[in-house]
């Protein structure tokens, strides 16, 4: 039967009473891991009563003292590191490896959040007047929520929670209806930690419980990773409940390849950044720019590289891209690589021929590359979010810029070459949140923000670095005289 999941609230695990409830399905095998019910809106409600009755006891613990409960956690997930890594593969379908870098994210965040003594200090000026001094002070403000997305179960929570509740606000968590499991072995780790109940709260749902979590008064602030078009409905949402936001919305990520790019390095970064976790992740590369006279040989490696991409379950090591998390998904990417034939463009390697041995193929696709693609394009202007590179020929650096940043979507972007001029002119020029130099998955360490900008992005303060403890806290000015 699998694992029923539960939701987590006052520091208790509860079954929910909804009669809504989806099947979990292993995607790579078929088999059955379980279900989730769909939380009520009663169960949500519970949920931020239990966070905003939490609130004002966990705030005058000192920080020192709540960020022993992170790294106590850091600890659990270090000594389940690998059964937790094996849960995220089996519920996502993504490959082992992958699995085990999405975990190590997020204990690394816990690390950085343990900072908070730090991290949370404020600041001060003596006598800004005869005898009155002044200064700001950053207070924690509620309870605040995430509405986590499918294709990082384990890490997105842990962009955000650990640094709400270090610097004293309490949190509930939503996970994705389609990936609950990873969410669920978190919570069974922190329900050892002996936290106040309602610190940290867990309710499974779909929109419904977002809904809910979104129209609260009681609720400060929403965290959001998802499709721009609904990061842009949580956004106006959200708001006007008067809740802060930071929604992080699509992609459309460029690799541009200059002529002096050294391909041998290149190439298996490329294949990682399109293709891994299957082309579902914010940070995937999409469409590769070829500028100059490397297209030709770009093409060849690139096409050769993506066809030797081993296919299949995740769990076996040496898989290199797993399935589509559900069949919905993959259908998708069917539908877009159709858009892209129709469009003219030129399938140099079809990912649909992929067969998978003793395995169902309701949620793999293979590999596919597109040639003589032109920006005019949809599959070169929309977020398809599977294993799908589209490549492009530009004649300079100039044009490279410009079709980057033509694009409505400024998550991330790379440049491939041995110039530094180039390197810094793409960097300076380009507009988007996230640049890489040679470097194709452009994904921050906790310490520094995530960015985003244009549809990627609604919001004024990113997850994760100094965006994130912000996000959390606000200043408080006392301006002070003794008589």
């Amino acid at each position: 039967m699998g694992k029923t999941c539960r939701n987590y609230i006052a520091g208790k695990w509860a079954a929910s009473t909804s009669k809504e409830v989806n099947r979990l399905v292993n995607p790579a095998t078929g088999e059955s891991l379980g279900e989730v019910a769909m939380s009520t809106p009663e169960e949500v409600r519970s949920a931020i009563s239990a966070a905003h009755k939490a609130f004002p006891e966990w705030r005058r613990i000192p920080p020192l003292s709540r960020a022993r409960y992170l790294l106590r956690l850091r600890d659990k997930l270090e000594e389940e590191f690998d059964d937790f890594a094996a849960v995220v593969t089996r519920e996502h379908g993504k490959a082992i490896d992958e699995s085990r870098g999405e975990v190590r994210r997020a204990i690394e965040m816990l690390e950085v959040a343990a900072g908070i003594p730090s991290l949370m200090q404020g600041y001060n000026s003596e006598d800004i007047a005869p005898g009155i001094d002044e200064y700001a002070i950053w207070q924690p403000l509620g309870v605040f929520a995430c509405l986590a997305p499918f294709n990082f179960p384990a890490m997105v929570p842990f962009w955000f929670f650990p640094f709400a509740i270090a610097t004293g606000n309490t949190y509930v968590v939503k996970p994705s209806p389609l990936v609950p499991l990873a969410m669920q072995k978190v919570f069974e780790m922190i329900d050892d930690l002996d936290l106040p109940p309602g610190v940290l709260n867990l309710v499974n749902g779909g929109p419904d419980a977002a809904n809910v979590l979104m129209a609260s008064r009681d609720v400060v602030g929403i965290s959001f990773v998802g499709s721009s078009a609904i990061a842009r409905i949580v956004y106006k949402t959200a708001a006007a409940a008067g809740q802060r936001v930071q929604a992080q919305g699509g992609a459309k990520n460029f690799l541009t390849v200059m002529p002096d790019a050294n391909l041998d390095k290149a190439i298996p970064n490329i294949m990682t950044s399109i293709y891994g976790c299957t082309g579902q992740r914010c940070l995937s590369g999409s469409v590769v720019l070829a500028v100059g006279d490397i297209y030709a040989e770009l093409k060849r490696r690139l096409v050769e590289a993506a066809s030797r991409l081993k296919v299949g379950n995740g769990m076996d090591e040496s898989v290199e891209m797993g399935p589509l998390t559900t069949a919905g998904k993959k259908q998708s990417v069917l539908n877009w690589i159709a858009v892209g034939e129709a469009e003219g463009a030129k399938l140099l390697l079809d990912g649909r021929k992929l067969k998978v041995a003793s395995l169902p193929d309701s949620c793999f696709l293979g590999p596919s590359v597109f040639d003589e693609v032109t920006p005019n394009m949809k599959i070169a202007q929309e977020e398809i979010f599977g294993p799908v590179a589209a490549l492009m020929r530009l004649n300079n650096l100039d044009e490279a810029i410009a079709t980057v940043n033509a694009s409505r979507y400024g998550n991330a972007s790379t440049i491939y070459t041995s110039s530094g001029g180039a390197a810094r002119e793409y960097r300076y020029g380009v507009n988007c949140g996230n640049i890489g130099v040679n470097v194709g998955i452009v994904a921050p360490m906790a310490f520094f923000p995530f960015g985003g900008r244009k549809e990627s992005f609604f919001g004024d303060l990113h997850g994760q670095g100094r965006d994130v403890i912000q996000f959390f806290t606000d200043r408080k000015v006392v301006i002070e005289r003794w008589l």
